[in-house]
């Protein structure tokens, strides 16, 4: 069944082609390229059969499970529904307005295959009676899934981003790689890198060289804005940045840049000090992913695995505890 899902979301049937133009046509940040890039790894990295086989473990007492999805990325959500799906547990799902056309349309194509899953997988506007939950949003919504969700066993998730170790060593080709981590879904997710690290006296001209290659984002209205009011802050503040016109570089402590920027952080570099960064950075827990030499591949924060948990925590051995 998923295996045919996935033959399905990586052809041509124009049922599906115009799904993914509705959801562009609904959120100008879906831009049809960054579907293609969500869809394409989800085909390639979970619905393959013998990967599922391997990866999926089904609970023994069925419960109903609410789940609210995040949109800040085409099918940011796919994950937890299809973890939902493998247990066999029911599922109750609220959809943000970002993200409610490419999941549904794929629901309804599972349910037409197998008309007996509709009674297993319902969309509702409000969560009320649901055995467990997950849900994902930001700092703020956390809080308020805390007060209404956390007397049943739930998986509450709040705002997290990725970072890049550098140190000087890279190659043209990962710094390539790494503007794919930077940039790809606009930035928009919790695993792209919105904050380098780098070692005293780099060189910045081959990062933002490798950063041009999305220099079409000035035509996408929405970052272009984004980019200018950045700009603007920068220089009526005096502060000290780089760009290559398309992306802000600015020096910052802090881990969540804004949307057309990069912040960077020098750190005093010796033989020892990637490692030491390394297991400092992973004790952070606003940090979900780390890209550089010893952690993830530079290019691969974007394509998560079926054991890629966000936050960490493994939502297929939450959902087989279910009491």
């Amino acid at each position: 069944m998923l295996g045919r899902l996935g033959d399905y979301m990586a052809s041509a049937d124009p049922a599906w082609v115009s799904a993914k133009e509705r959801a562009f046509a609904l959120n100008p940040w879906f831009v049809p390229a960054f579907i293609e890039q969500s869809v394409d790894n989800i085909v390639r990295q979970y619905l393959q059969p013998a990967l599922l086989e391997a990866w999926a473990a089904e609970t023994v007492n069925p419960r109903n499970v609410g789940v609210v999805m995040a949109g800040n990325i085409p099918l940011v959500g796919f994950h937890d529904f299809l973890c939902v799906f493998v247990s066999g547990h029911r599922q109750t799902i609220k959809l943000s307005s970002k993200d409610n056309v490419l999941l549904p349309h794929l629901v309804g194509r599972l349910t037409e295959w197998a008309p007996g899953l509709k009674e297993t997988i319902v969309f509702a506007e409000v969560l009320k009676g649901c055995d467990a939950y997950i849900a994902t949003g930001s700092g703020n919504s956390s809080r308020y899934f805390e007060y209404y969700f956390g007397r049943y066993p739930s998986i509450i998730r709040r705002n997290r981003t990725s970072v890049a170790l550098l140190d000087g060593t890279e190659t043209p080709g990962e710094l390539d790689q790494l503007a794919d981590d930077i940039q790809l879904y606009f930035g928009l997710g919790c695993r792209n890198v919105t904050k380098v690290y780098v070692p005293g006296g780099y060189d910045f001209l081959p990062l933002l060289h490798a950063l041009r290659r999305y220099a079409w984002f000035f035509d996408h209205h929405k970052y272009r804005n984004n980019y200018d009011y950045q700009l603007a802050s920068y220089l009526m503040n005096s502060r000290f940045y780089m760009t290559n016109d398309s992306i802000v570089l600015l020096e910052q402590k802090e881990l969540f840049s804004p949307i057309g920027t990069l912040y960077y952080e020098f750190y005093k570099y010796d033989a020892a000090a990637p490692a030491r960064m390394r297991e400092s950075l992973e004790g952070n827990t606003d940090i979900q992913c780390i890209a550089g030499h010893g952690a993830l591949p530079f290019g691969a924060a974007q394509k998560p695995l079926l054991g890629d948990y966000a936050d960490g925590v493994d939502t297929l051995a939450f959902l087989t505890r279910i009491p």
